[in-house]
């Protein structure tokens, strides 16, 4: 989505496209320093030296609605159309820690993700399911470590060691307060918990990735490709200082972070993001952090194509741009991938758009390629300039927020969440303006035909799902529970590291609102500005 004013045309990050590029544009360019070889320092052209010819990527559909048997059957389906890593999406009430029988929970009872209320949901969440030799992605933050606690208790169950399961949990609060706002807790609580579950993590299960610093929903919220991934990479610095502040060794939990990416329409500028985001962490991560394992130096990434980018008009265009998206985050060099449904703008996605969007990923990976030589798009005079480009200006972004005292101080005084405001305000003009062009909306467009086909909603799920959390509750040692809910308001107001203690809470049926609402106790509730 190249924008076009009358200067030429420009990418979404404002950066002037010329009508030519060549050698001069690359005038005293050091390919030792700047590119190197793949799975090199500074790992501009991928984090593994042979990149696809090895392995695909992980290709991992998020899926989640509805109740843990209702996304349990979505996951068998996927897994046995070839998918190769899961994605849970949550409930709003799972996500702001309440219970599916609260009163702020009505209404939204497994609408945009699966409910998970206790541990008897994740049980059936995961039933069927070999968590030795299934990875699992789920997108939740301020309550990750308990969804976290949840898969450990059940992989235990189903006799599998923590040591043997893994996945990640996304665990990035900071982006909650700047694009989200699936906050529940304060930032500087927040913060002690994503810093107690690296430690847990790295004692505990070694092959968890703790943290998927999103920009995805930063670049959701309308910011440009540039303050993705200058903002998300702020907030990276952030978690790796705290962890750092609490104790730890930075080689001891930085080869366990990861990122997420969106992918949008303008391939070549997706592309230089994709490569200047490596080069940066790789020179945070030695300069700044002296990190010793070559491991911790290396930002591995998983790729959502832009929801943000469908349109309800025309939906079945969005197939193309889902396939235009992931070209670009397979030629950026991306770990695993998600393609969203064509269906998404109008419903949750449906399983026939479901199969389409992996099959869409299935055909880049065995067809089109792309995936003979890693980076195959180095050394091109143009996405080279624009990969120093997006560089250089999201450095600028990372400077500023220094001088403010890091991605912390700038959430509290706005600037992140000011700067997106702007970009976004000015896309939406450009579309207004028709300085950009939305295929089958402000160019192309034709009538529409009747109502389109949209994810049925069953209206008796929350009923169900309600009696179920009742019965589970009414079916357990009460005294135990408020026992070990005692033990952890106590540990909270203290400074030991509170998930063997939220363990122990759940192990004794406790539910995901009954843990939240002991932590808020002590921490209290977040309210912006």
């Amino acid at each position: 989505m190249t924008e076009q004013t009358s200067d030429g045309p420009r990418t979404d990050s404002g950066i002037e496209i010329k009508a030519r590029y060549g050698p001069e544009d690359l005038a005293g360019w050091d390919p030792a320093t700047q590119l190197g070889e793949p799975g090199k320092p500074p790992y501009t052209r991928g984090v593994y030296s042979t990149m696809y010819r090895g392995r695909l990527w992980t290709m991992r559909q998020y899926a989640g609605f509805g109740t843990a048997q209702a996304t349990n059957e979505r996951f068998q389906f996927l897994l046995a159309a070839g998918q190769t890593g899961l994605s849970c999406a949550f409930d709003l009430p799972t996500q702001m820690g309440y219970d599916s029988d609260h009163p702020r929970a009505e209404g939204e009872v497994g609408k945009v993700g699966v409910a998970i209320d206790t541990i008897d949901d994740m049980r059936t969440l995961l039933s069927g399911i070999p968590l030795d030799q299934v990875s699992t992605s789920m997108t939740i933050n301020s309550t990750a470590a308990v969804l976290l606690l949840m898969y450990e208790l059940v992989a235990e169950e189903q006799g599998v060691p923590a040591a043997a399961i893994s996945g990640t949990i996304q665990n990035d609060i900071l982006k909650e307060y700047i694009a989200r706002g699936t906050y529940v807790y304060p930032p500087r609580p927040s913060m002690r918990l994503i810093t107690d579950i690296f430690a847990y993590c790295s004692a505990n299960i070694p092959k968890w990735n703790t943290i998927s610093i999103s920009g995805y929903h930063i670049r959701e919220a309308g910011s440009t490709a540039v303050q993705e991934i200058a903002f998300t990479i702020a907030n990276g610095i952030a978690y790796v200082e705290a962890a750092i502040a609490a104790g730890m060794d930075v080689d001891a939990f930085a080869p366990r972070l990861s990122f997420f990416w969106n992918a949008h329409n303008n391939v070549f500028e997706e592309v230089a993001k994709f490569r200047a985001a490596r080069r940066i962490w790789y020179r945070l991560m030695s300069e700044r952090f002296g990190a010793k394992k070559e491991a911790s130096k290396l930002l591995r990434f998983h790729t959502q194509t832009g929801g943000s980018t469908l349109t309800a008009q025309q939906p079945e265009n969005n197939i193309v741009r889902v396939a235009v998206q992931s070209m670009a985050a397979v030629l950026g060099g991306t770990q695993s991938l998600h393609t969203n449904g064509f269906d998404e703008a109008l419903s949750l996605p449906s399983q026939h758009s479901a199969q389409i969007a992996l099959r869409t990923q299935q055909i880049i990976g065995y067809e089109s390629g792309i995936v003979d030589t890693p980076d195959p798009l180095a050394g091109s005079y143009f996405v080279e300039s624009l990969t120093d480009e997006v560089e250089r200006l999201a450095w600028e972004y990372l400077d500023r927020l220094d001088e403010m005292g890091g991605a912390v101080a700038g959430i509290e005084a706005g600037f992140q969440q000011d700067e997106i405001m702007e970009a976004a305000y000015a896309y939406a003009k450009s579309i207004d303006d028709d300085e950009r062009t939305i295929v089958g909306v402000n160019r192309f467009t034709v009538p529409q035909q009747g109502d389109p086909e949209v994810f049925p909603i069953d209206p008796e799920l929350e009923r169900g799902q309600r009696e179920r959390l009742a019965a589970f509750k009414a079916n357990r040692d009460h005294d135990r529970v408020t026992a070990r809910l005692a033990d952890l308001t106590a540990a909270a107001r203290g400074t030991q590291n509170l998930l063997p203690v939220m363990k122990e809470a759940l192990r004794a049926n406790a539910s995901l609102g009954e843990v939240s609402d002991a932590l808020r106790e002590v921490f209290g509730v977040y309210r912006p500005h």
